[in-house]
């Protein structure tokens, strides 16, 4: 049986919901193709179990399927090009491409690191076509003098656009107010973080419901470090502009509903020294038992031995009226060395002696 249908162009075998893995082989894309997709909304997902491993329903996959032009315009719509490509592709040179690119008029919507770990920004086609039949007098002749200075500055703003494509794209799939605060918070240093957000416990909150890095858990440590880096706002006026936002959405999600926090303090395990019965709750021991500790201690004798300690914490039985003169324990007798004993040897009183 085949996971999809050539004749009615659905899929037939699959189960109500798959991977994004085998959704990727029903749909005929490659697997970071249809992450893509699934960013810029083309490819509906909902949440799976365990909770944040998205799943793509039979449904959806029935629908995109069914859609005219399957596969190519699914795949047009999600093609990413290089600065080489996309240079050819709006008929300008690579040189002019990186220009508008780092004056923000074009914008990446991924990256890779190359063999040299340079950071490679890719584009997507539909927008690039888009924008050189919008400014075709930005793609040859000399740039505009405001444009020209930018550049001069050292200004590039495709981190910048990167960050803000992306988090335009997670504002949208989260209905959740909580949500969009996290997607906020991702952007910025934990440092600042804790200035906007002071409790805790919405911290704590926001952290759970940070959103997955755009990197699998199997990439290198390079690729990981290089995305950190890009995913936190460098530039103070982007970081003050993410600053307002979050404590605007902040606001809002406080309206709709508190930060979860815990209803009950943690027990407290037992200290060191407290008897067992009243670390734990237990009763009170047997009245007995103490008369019993007072007594021998007057006598002179060994102290009746604390309670044990550890898996057994019962406390041993209360001396029974067997043990002695009724009401009162009677102490073990304690025997002394020989040669104390000649030492301490009682005489015998002498006679009175006649008046």
């Amino acid at each position: 049986m085949t996971d999809t249908d050539e004749t009615t162009g659905t899929s037939s075998g699959l189960p109500e919901t798959v991977a994004l893995g085998r959704a990727a082989t029903a749909l005929e894309l490659k697997r970071g193709e249809l992450d893509l997709a699934v960013q810029l909304g083309h490819v509906h997902t909902m949440q799976g179990k365990p909770p944040g491993r998205a799943r793509v329903s039979r449904e959806e996959i029935d629908r995109l399927r069914g859609a005219e032009g399957f596969p190519e315009a699914l795949r047009e719509r999600v093609r990413t090009v290089g600065t080489a490509e996309g240079a050819r592709l709006i008929s300008t040179t690579p040189s002019r491409f990186t220009r508008l690119a780092r004056t923000g008029h074009v914008i990446p919507v991924r990256f890779y690191l190359n063999r040299y770990r340079a950071v490679v920004w890719l584009y997507l086609a539909p927008d690039l076509e888009e924008f050189a039949a919008r400014n075709p007098d930005l793609l040859d002749g000399r740039l505009p003098a405001p444009l020209r200075a930018r550049l001069d500055d050292g200004e590039d703003w495709r981190a910048r656009n990167w960050r803000g494509h992306r988090l335009g794209l997670l504002l949208r799939r989260c209905d959740d107010p909580w949500e969009r605060t996290a997607a906020i918070a991702s952007l910025l240093d934990p440092v600042l973080v804790a200035e906007t957000v002071g409790d805790p416990y919405e911290r704590a909150h926001l952290e759970r419901l940070r959103p997955e890095p755009p990197y699998a858990r199997t990439e290198s440590p390079a690729v990981r470090e290089a995305t950190d880096r890009l995913l936190r706002a460098d530039d103070p006026d982007e970081i003050q502009w993410h600053r307002m936002h979050l404590g605007h959405s902040l606001e809002e999600a406080r309206a709709s509903s508190p930060a979860p926090r815990p209803d009950l303090p943690r027990p407290r395990p037992p200290r060191l020294g407290v008897p067992a019965s009243r670390a734990l709750g237990g009763t009170v021991p047997d009245p007995r038992w103490r008369s019993a500790a007072v007594s021998s201690c007057a006598e002179g004798a060994p102290a009746v031995p604390l309670p044990p300690r550890g898996p057994d914490l019962r406390l041993p039985a209360p001396p029974g009226p067997d043990s002695g003169a009724p009401g009162r324990h009677r102490a073990p007798t304690r025997r002394l060395p020989r040669g104390l004993l000649a030492r301490l040897r009682l005489r015998k009183p002498s006679a009175a002696s006649p008046g």
